[in-house]
């Protein structure tokens, strides 16, 4: 017969071991900004082989998933693409308290069909776009089309151009739109350029043009899974701020 020890031993290695199986079956859920995705993805398998703990994400424009959020989508960690959507939720008392930290910034850049990539001076932007459109992501709500206006404004080339966009719900898809063949330049992020062979780009929008690109990441305030801050701060330590790097991101800006 077992002694208690060991009775009390062999309980605690199954309830452990049940703790471990239903852990797995509750995967920790994280929405992310779409232009993330090549990165993230990385990042999430490197999190699962260290820890064997699962995490499922899903990717849209910054916009769509903060008012996700505040409408109470039970998730654990946002990464957005634009400071502006993660202190809206801060100001309505959604993020855990210290648990908000930049994780990398970005460039922008034109980019063409790699077959039409012919190098672009700004001033002639709209001559290049023909009668075709500058495939953008929405200014009113995508963070790479928020960033894009404000760099289209200061090179005096928004005027020109804002009735001929094809504005999208998220930049990958305006970067589609470019591999595609169906518009002939489009405005998106450096790292979105770098992740797609079938676009190259032909001009850099100078970065004084637009507000400094940061990456804000925190923890939902609502969150009640364990290893939810462990993730966070995996998705804020070094080894993911190489792989953001590796993926064409820059480093993150000084707070």
């Amino acid at each position: 017969m077992l002694s208690l020890t060991r009775r009390t031993l062999v309980f605690s290695a199954f309830f452990a071991a049940s703790g471990a199986c239903a852990r797995s079956k509750n995967p920790l859920v994280v929405f992310a900004a779409a232009s993330l995705k090549p990165a993230l993805d990385e990042i999430l398998i490197l999190w699962e082989t260290r820890t064997g703990i699962p995490a499922t994400v899903s990717y849209a424009g910054s916009g769509a998933l903060a008012r996700q959020i505040e409408h109470g989508a039970p998730i654990d960690i946002f990464l957005s693409a634009n400071a502006i959507w993660m202190d809206s939720l801060a100001a309505a008392g959604l993020l855990k308290d210290g648990l908000r930290r930049d994780v990398a910034s970005n460039g922008l850049v034109i980019v063409a069909p790699a077959e039409q990539a012919a190098p672009l001076v700004l001033d002639d932007l709209p001559i290049r776009l023909g009668d075709g459109r500058l495939a953008m992501g929405l200014r009113d709500a995508v963070p790479a089309g928020i960033y894009g206006q404000a760099a289209l404004k200061t090179l005096g080339l928004w005027e020109l151009v804002k009735d001929r966009l094809a504005e999208t719900d998220s930049v990958m898809a305006a970067l589609a739109l470019v591999s595609r063949g169906e518009v002939p330049l489009g405005l998106v992020y450096a790292s979105d350029a770098l992740a797609s062979d079938a676009v190259e780009v032909v001009a850099e929008l100078p970065s004084s043009s637009h507000p400094t690109i940061r990456y804000p990441t925190a923890m939902i305030a609502e969150s009640v899974h364990p290893d939810a801050e462990d993730l966070f701060r995996f998705l804020t330590g070094a080894d993911a701020a190489i792989l953001l790097e590796r993926a064409g991101f820059l480093p993150a800006p000084p707070a």
